[in-house]
Order: C-alpha cells, then sequence, then structure tokens
C-alpha cells in the first residue's frame, strides 16, 4: 500500500462524503477508493469511517486522523514545490469557478497574458451564478462577488464591482425617466434572485448620505447576469447590473443610465478556496494573477476611484420624457 496515496484517497473522502464522488475527483475507481481505506484501517487497527449505503461518515478516529493528514500532505507538497519552483514553472489542471459576467468580459479576454506566464497550468474555468461548493465539486479556488457567507472558506479581497442602473431607449420612451428612486416604484423592474436561496436582491441607492434601499416590483425575475442584461437590452425593464457588462451598450446608446447622481453600494470580490487544501503553486500564481487583473482595472481596484460608468447623450425622444418626469 502507498501510505501517501492511501491517506490522500481518505481526505478525498471525508472531503466530499462519498467513496464514489472521491473516486471521481481522483480518477480511480471506486473499489480502488474502497481497498485504500480499508487498507489503511487495518495498518491503523482503527476505524476511521462510518459506512452506510446513502452516507459516509467520519469517526472521532478518523476525524483526528485527517487533520494529521492534511497537514502531512501539505508539508510533503510544500518539499516538493520547494525543489521544481526555481526550475520549473507551475503545471497540472486548475478547477476554478467564477461569476458569468466576470468570467466573460473581465477573466477570459485577459488570459492570453495567463497562459503566457505560465504554459504548464491546463485550466478548467466553470462559469456560473450558482455558487458552488469548492470540497464536494472538486473546485481549487473561484472568484466571488459579494459578501462571503462560508466560514470554511480562505478569502483574499482582490476588487470590488460596481453597478449601474440603466433602461432601454425603447422602455425610457414608453415608460418615462425616473427622477428619483421612489419614481421606481411605479415602474416595471427586472429583479435578480439568488440561485442558491432564491431570494430576490434588494435595490439600493446613495446620494449625499442619503440612503434607499426598497423592493422593487417587476414581472420578471433572473439568475443570470448575462441574461439579465439581455432582459434590459429587449426593453423588460429598468435593470441594475455590474458595470463592466453595461459601459459598451451606454456608449453606444443602447442602454440608457438612469438616476447617474445616485451610486448603489458595490460589492466586494473575493478568490477563496477551502481552509484544508494545500495552497498549490497553480492557485498560489492564479490568485496573484487575478489580483494583479483587477488592481490594474479602474473600475474593480480596490482603492477609490471614479467608476461612474460614462453618460451618454440621451435620444430626443427619451430627454423629452425626462423633462416631461
Amino acid at each position: 500500500m502507498n501510505k501517501l496515496q492511501a491517506m490522500e484517497v481518505f481526505v478525498h473522502v471525508v472531503d466530499c462524503g462519498s467513496f464514489t464522488r472521491a473516486g471521481e475527483m481522483l480518477q480511480l475507481p471506486k473499489a480502488t477508493v474502497s481497498t485504500l481505506v480499508q487498507s489503511l484501517e487495518t495498518s491503523l487497527a482503527s476505524k476511521l469511517l462510518h459506512r452506510t449505503t446513502r452516507h459516509v461518515s467520519v469517526t472521532s478516529d478518523g476525524a483526528a486522523y485527517y487533520e494529521r493528514c492534511i497537514r502531512i500532505l501539505s508539508d510533503v507538497r510544500d518539499a516538493e514545490e520547494s525543489l521544481s519552483r526555481h526550475r520549473f514553472s507551475p503545471s497540472g489542471k486548475l478547477r476554478v469557478d467564477t461569476p458569468t459576467g466576470l468570467a466573460s468580459e473581465i477573466l477570459i479576454p485577459a488570459l492570453p497574458d495567463f497562459f503566457e506566464r505560465y504554459p504548464d497550468i491546463t485550466l478548467e474555468l466553470g462559469s456560473t451564478d450558482r455558487p458552488v461548493d469548492l470540497v464536494e465539486e472538486g473546485v481549487d479556488c473561484a472568484v466571488r462577488g459579494g459578501e462571503l457567507m462560508d466560514t470554511g472558506l480562505i478569502a483574499r479581497r482582490v476588487g470590488v464591482i460596481n453597478f449601474v442602473t440603466c433602461a432601454a431607449p425603447s422602455y425610457v420612451e414608453r415608460y418615462g425617466m425616473p427622477l428619483h428612486p421612489n419614481d421606481l416604484e411605479r415602474h416595471r423592474c427586472v429583479n435578480y434572485f439568488s440561485a442558491k436561496t432564491g431570494k430576490v436582491s434588494h435595490w439600493d441607492f446613495n446620494r449625499d448620505g442619503e440612503r434607499i434601499e426598497v423592493a422593487l416590483p417587476g414581472t420578471l425575475a433572473l439568475n443570470d447576469s448575462n441574461s439579465y442584461v439581455k432582459a434590459g437590452l429587449a426593453g423588460l425593464g429598468v435593470i441594475s447590473m455590474t458595470d463592466y457588462l453595461l459601459n459598451e451598450h451606454l456608449a453606444l446608446g443602447t442602454m440608457v443610465r438612469l438616476l447617474p447622481e445616485w451610486r448603489s453600494d458595490p460589492l466586494p470580490v473575493h478568490v477563496v478556496y477551502p481552509q484544508n487544501r494545500h495552497l498549490s503553486a497553480k492557485v498560489r500564481v492564479f490568485v496573484e494573477w487575478v489580483a494583479e487583473l483587477f488592481a490594474n482595472n479602474p473600475h474593480l481596484r480596490l482603492q477609490p476611484a471614479d467608476t461612474a460608468a460614462p453618460v451618454p447623450p440621451l435620444p430626443a425622444d427619451a430627454a423629452r420624457l425626462a423633462q416631461r418626469g
């Protein structure tokens, strides 16, 4: 029995709560995973896992052994990387999860630079607005916007995302231009809901110390940022979305900015990874690269900046309607 391999298999079984899922992540047959854990238990003369037909849970001895395995495996990887760090660039498969809009507009266009720096890394980039379970789904790290709820993750804050409120010119022509956030209660608004909780997000506005937070009426709610922008472009209602997804549309005049003197709360952006996972060289360089990418973008960097999206001239009809209120 390869003791280190058995330890790694055992750690994955505990993390996943499943022999099958651990085997999928390690690309090993379920029978091999089971055999390695059984061999480990035999060599230790101790039961590490409780097994049922539906669930696998760790025993008290198994929990203590799990923590030691984490430290041992981390030390082994540190030793290996200390010898290879100066001779080889980071390599191997890196699994990352990111929000849809952030992936399409910010990360993917910049990836040529990443691969030029780290040609030996193979990147699997998941793109979804659904928060994933990093441990269960075998994700090395994730880029997440908003306040972090999972205390089991280590997080590095790398930037912020800012929002603008806008609508299609066709919508403004039909329904008019709101002059105050309270006016939106009489408008059609496209809401955004959490894919995890199903909760519809409130709208917030700030101006000169005045703050308004309200739930707004709407006949449509979505949970994908790209679909949300498409709904706004189709004239389905007022939307509030990240500026990097809307700046081009605002510049082209296919969207009209509303309430430009009001600001919505920016959301923090973190790169997160499980605290019981070794921070490998490939994860480390990806985190540093994302932090650099955000720091070089005036709309995303942590330092205070004027991140207001450009306000193009209003179409003639929209300007007339704005004057009418």
